[in-house]
């Protein structure tokens, strides 16, 4: 007789009367953890005294760890441990204070029957907007429905009537107005761009965009990992290559060949914060290893006959060499420094390769087919993602900060070359330190876009923007309020407010590429035609609906 025997679970955490259960989910890395355990114990404060207000009390479903020194979820086991004791009809609220690694909550939250919240605080110091939306777009990807909600202070209209809904309803409905479906037989598919843009999509339908990724799965973002059928019925295949394969071919690079691609950087006027403790300073050799990351990323690209190629960017190659991003954003760039392949030929001269920073294929997509829409039309082609990171109103205008962790296309930043500055990227983060091109994003209209999945349908935002120069005092102040060693882009998305991102965005990125006010309209219809031509569901966003 077969007998079994299977670990005990006992569901004992749950909610009494008027009782909400609250967890908090953060970073697998216990540095960051610590640094945004202040930040999130102010907010379960404003949270506990914001539900008492309206006749409800927070129970926090898992403790304090006193030995690590925080409150957060903070691997994927332990999310799962938890959730495995947690009634499964209890109402739950995620608060987010901070950058979160999805994976931790997800598959648990996807078995949870009752209703679920995601509160995030909008802050550019702490971002919970910027976990808040990865999970969200997380969530929807894997099909779970939830609420979203957001706050400065938790004492907003917004926050207080959309909680208040939540608590009465167990569901909590935004406008997403701002999105307007386009359908396959839209008259713009009719139009001269249009019919450039079946052009550019049945190339790529026919000939495929193979798209290189160094390892997947970037900081728990399930919404960046898209299911094989889904790039494949679109002609967006993936080449899956290792961390460890990059690592072998960058110890090829010779050293007289990383000196000479710093020094061109350098004479075209490129300024390195270098210093001689490399454990928390910039130092030559670590940039130098970055040049080698750069040169072994488009060697791949000629060996794989690859259209984009991204690094996983986290774990495992930051605690093996220096940060990707400088070889990410100067890989993206048209002037780049000449790379030689074993025979001598220059690889890709005069073109950028479009980089896919942490691997996310909800950016390779867009960023991919606008690189080749572009091309095909002669116009300049670097593209970049951004995190949506933060905004604030300046002289009676909301201005998002862009900010992609690390690195952008020099064309992207005021001055170029001459207007970068390369800082280590932080210790807390980077063990083995590596540069970063910071700048102040120029000024310029630009196309943006963001691709997600539901079930193996692709599903693409677009719209366009403004960026602007903001003065120095304020650029200055935002760069202070956010990551100061990283790029940073201040726009205004044409029609799309704050808000309405936060309730209709379906990740924490969206891909930006500079396009001239004359050219805007064609290159806009173009893109959206390609979209519709390889099978994308298109929603356009706020006003750029106007200029099909």
């Amino acid at each position: 007789m077969i007998t079994q025997t299977l670990p005990s679970v006992a569901q004992n955490i749950t909610a009494g009367n008027n009782e909400i259960l609250m967890v908090t989910n953060a970073d697998l890395r216990e540095s960051a953890n610590l640094a945004c355990w202040p930040v999130q114990q102010k907010y379960e404060a404003k949270l506990q005294d914001a539900l008492s207000s309206l006749g409800y009390t927070m129970k926090r479903a898992h403790p304090v760890d006193e030995e690590r020194g925080h409150g957060f979820i903070s691997s994927q086991r332990q999310g799962s441990s938890l959730f495995a004791q947690i009634d499964e009809n209890a109402p739950l609220i995620v608060l987010l204070t901070a950058w979160q690694y999805s994976h931790h909550i997800a598959p648990s939250l996807m078995h949870h029957k009752g209703p679920v919240l995601l509160l995030a605080n909008f802050d550019g110091t702490w971002p919970g907007l910027v976990g808040m939306l990865c999970l969200a777009g997380s969530l929807t990807s894997l099909g779970k429905p939830y609420s979203r909600l957001w706050s400065e202070n938790f004492d907003d209209d917004l926050f207080v009537n959309g909680l208040q809904t939540w608590l009465r309803y167990g569901s909590l409905q935004h406008s997403t107005g701002y999105l307007h479906d386009v359908a396959p037989t839209h008259p713009v598919m009719a139009t001269p761009a249009g019919a450039m843009g079946r052009n550019a999509g049945e190339f790529i339908l026919k000939n495929k965009e193979i798209l290189g990724l160094f390892d997947t799965f970037c900081m728990g973002m399930i919404n960046g990992v898209f299911p094989q059928q889904a790039m494949v019925n679109i002609g967006m295949p993936i080449e899956s290559l290792s961390q460890s394969a990059l690592l072998v071919e960058m110890a090829k690079v010779p050293d007289e060949l990383r000196e000479e691609c710093l020094a061109w950087y350098q004479e075209r006027g490129m300024k390195f914060q270098f210093g001689e403790n490399d454990r928390e300073e910039l130092t030559r050799e670590q940039v130098k290893e970055q040049c080698a990351m750069m040169i072994a990323m488009v060697r791949f690209v000629q060996r794989f006959g690859l259209s984009a190629v991204g690094v996983q960017y986290q774990q495992g190659l930051k605690d093996s060499c220096a940060a990707s991003d400088f070889a990410e954003g100067a890989i993206g760039s048209t002037e780049r420094f000449p790379i030689p392949d074993e025979q001598g030929n220059i690889i890709c001269e005069g073109q950028p390769i479009p980089c896919i920073n942490e691997v996310d294929m909800g950016t390779a997509i867009p960023q991919t087919m606008l690189w080749r829409l572009l091309t095909s039309f002669s116009l300049p082609a670097e593209t970049t993602l951004h995190d949506i990171r933060w905004g604030s109103i300046y002289q009676g205008t909301f201005y998002w900060d862009l900010e992609i962790s690390g690195a952008v296309p020099f064309e992207h930043l005021k001055g170029g070359i001459a207007g970068a500055t390369g800082y280590r990227q932080p210790a807390m983060y980077f063990p083995y330190g590596g540069s970063t091109i910071s700048g102040q994003g120029k000024a310029g209209r630009f196309i943006w876009a963001r691709a997600h999945y539901e079930g193996t349908d692709v599903i693409m935002h677009i719209g366009t923007g403004h960026a602007v120069e903001l003065p120095a005092d304020e650029f200055e102040r935002r760069r202070r309020a956010t990551c100061y060693e990283w790029p940073l882009l201040n726009a205004v998305l044409d029609g799309v407010g704050r808000d309405d991102l936060m309730a209709g965005h379906q990740s924490n990125h969206l891909t930006v590429a500079y396009v001239a006010e004359n050219e805007l309209q064609t290159v806009l219809q173009a893109f959206v035609a390609q979209s519709l031509t390889q099978g994308i569901r298109v929603q356009v966003a706020g006003d750029a609906i106007r200029l099909l």
